[in-house]
């Protein structure tokens, strides 16, 4: 018995575990150690340097061996990564590959997931929007899911605190159901997109606004961060700090505490739960390199690994106590899976700005608020839809491709082409029930985990919306004076957007929900849920503002009951 390690379980021990690293586990990290908790930070992927790891950050277009294009090896490994613009050849060691962690599409949902440290903090679109309590309170007006159980107010001040830590350029607006934060200067629109606004408001009479967007580019040096440098090469890694990611961030800080474990290559496969005292007790660990199987303890538990990868954990902790899944007694975990739908919109030429052009490539657009469905307005839809888009110059190539050589063309390639102004709608979905995620126990990935079947579609309501979607944008580029103006819809599928949320929804009565106004599970106390997986409606804004403010806020709370010995 000589080698029996007797402390095993106390070096195994923390105060809290973080399962995920991204955008709220980052913040769960940084509000976790701040407060004097010992946190283990698990991490399924590889570990990534701030700086160091950005290996593609400062990389000439011709240095890329492929000029940014796919190798026929990299689509054969990532067939569903391919599917949209995110995945390129700057940026393409930050995508999972598909084949090692498959899942079933009952229909089309493309998942676009990043295995390491910090997560798709590494590789956002940055776009900050507060929610509303328009957004807070349509379930419970319209009688689609389930209420809210906290309103704006509730909420409002961990906007603040994230928005003076994150770093969030905007401008205010004092706008209706648009609440403004805690902004730092606004990037500049360009002649058109202000041409365009100035017409759009005035048209309008302020019903309808256009502003710049609201991101989290930094404007100005904060916190030690470097500003934005105007390169709009975010997704290779911002090697200035001038975007909020956890490496750039939330990391810094909670290492500074010295408070903090990563452990990178953890796979999280299970909660386990103790049934005598009705709590979670730790989480059962697969080491992605070698297989190990390992347990870690800790007094509460932040579940941060994605809204999918969440529920995923969440379904495959099953015991005698839940076995449908930890904290399932309500039936909707898995359930009402939302994303928002895209790729549909207008756009239209600018005359008159000939003698005009930018300078840098702002790492941002314009953004046009939620009009619809507001006030006395009246559709044959529910809920409503934003703009993102913008203006610029097109480029010399859009000429007949034959006459591209001799003199003249030299000459033409100096000078560039016509103004175009576009935008393109996010709508909101509705939280289906029907709209769910469940274990496929026919089919394993590379670590002998069964995979998640996703079965989501887009229904009427949102088909109606995107007809509002097209015409809408026409109609207001055509009243800001732009020329042959073009309506699009390249079609939508869950997922595309990269917002999916809900599976996990909170609400007041444990019936009909998995998590309480705290983010903290009904039928296990220090089980806390905080990423997307939590929203019980989608809205039509960008959601990560409000996952990192919901956490931070979680957070405090938990720290405080747990001093109460509460849980």
């Amino acid at each position: 018995m000589s080698n029996l390690n007797t402390k095993a379980t106390a070096q195994n021990t923390y105060d809290a575990i973080v399962v995920g690293s991204g955008i709220s586990g980052g913040w769960a990290a940084k509000e976790l150690t701040e407060k004097g908790l010992k946190v283990l930070m698990l991490e399924r992927g590889r570990n990534i340097e701030h700086i160091k790891d950005y290996t593609t950050a400062m990389k000439k277009p011709w240095e890329f061996e492929h000029r940014g294009w796919l190798t026929e090896e990299q689509k054969r490994t990532h067939p569903v990564q391919k599917r949209d613009y995110p995945y390129q050849e700057y940026n393409e060691s930050f995508w999972v590959n598909d084949l090692e962690c498959p899942y079933t599409e009952v229909k089309r949902f493309d998942w676009y997931r990043g295995f390491h440290v910090g997560g798709k903090s590494l590789m956002w679109g940055r776009q900050s929007y507060r929610l509303s309590d328009l957004n807070f309170e349509d379930n419970l007006k319209d009688g689609h899911g389930n209420d809210w159980p906290i309103r704006y107010k509730d909420i409002a001040p961990w906007y603040d605190y994230v928005e003076k830590f994150a770093g969030i350029s905007g401008q205010a607006e004092n706008y209706p159901h648009f609440p403004d934060g805690q902004f730092l200067p606004p990037m500049e629109m360009n002649c058109v997109e202000k041409s365009v606004k100035k017409r759009i408001e005035d048209h309008w009479k302020k019903a309808r606004i256009m502003t710049i967007g609201r991101t989290a580019n930094l404007t100005v040096e904060h916190g030690g961060r470097g500003k934005c440098q105007y390169r709009n090469l975010c997704s290779r890694g911002c090697p200035f700090g001038a975007y909020f990611s956890t490496q750039s961030s939330t990391l810094p800080a909670a290492v500074a505490t010295g408070n903090l474990t990563v452990r990178p290559y953890s796979l999280v496969n299970q909660i386990l739960y103790d049934k005598e005292s009705q709590k979670a007790k730790g989480v059962l660990v697969i080491d992605s390199e070698s297989m190990e199987h390992i347990e870690y303890y800790a007094k509460i538990i932040f579940v941060n690994g994605s809204t999918l990868g969440s529920t995923f954990l969440l379904l495959n902790s099953v015991s005698n106590e839940f076995p449908n899944g930890l904290g399932n007694g309500s039936g909707q975990l898995g359930h009402n899976l939302m994303d928002h739908h895209f790729r549909c919109g207008a756009s239209g030429r600018a005359e008159g700005f000939d003698d005009k052009y930018t300078y840098g490539r702002r790492a941002n657009g314009i953004y046009i608020p939620r009009y619809r469905n507001v006030g006395g307005d009246k559709r044959d839809y529910v809920r409503g839809f934003g703009y993102q888009g913008g203006a610029g110059r097109g480029n010399w190539h859009a000429e007949v491709a034959e006459m591209a050589f001799g003199g003249e063309f030299k000459d033409q390639m100096t000078v560039p082409g016509a103004w175009n102004m576009g935008l393109g709608g996010f709508g909101e979905s509705l939280p289906y029930y029907e709209n769910r995620v469940y274990i496929d126990k026919t089919k394993k990935d590379k670590w002998g985990q069964n995979v998640l079947a996703i079965d989501c579609e887009f229904k009427e309501n949102e088909q109606k919306m995107r007809i509002d979607m097209m015409n809408d944008a026409a109609e207001m580029l055509e009243a800001a004076g732009m020329k042959d103006v073009k309506t699009f819809d390249n079609g939508s599928s869950p997922g595309m957007a990269i917002h999916e949320m809900g599976t996990a929804r909170m609400g007041n009565d444990p019936k009909n929900s998995v998590l309480n106004k705290w983010n903290q599970m009904h039928e296990v106390k220090n089980v806390f849920v905080t990423d997307g997986s939590c929203m019980p409606s989608a809205a039509c804004q960008n959601p990560s503002l409000t996952y990192m403010a919901l956490t931070a806020r979680a957070a405090d709370y938990a720290v405080s009951e747990l001093k109460k010995n509460n849980i």
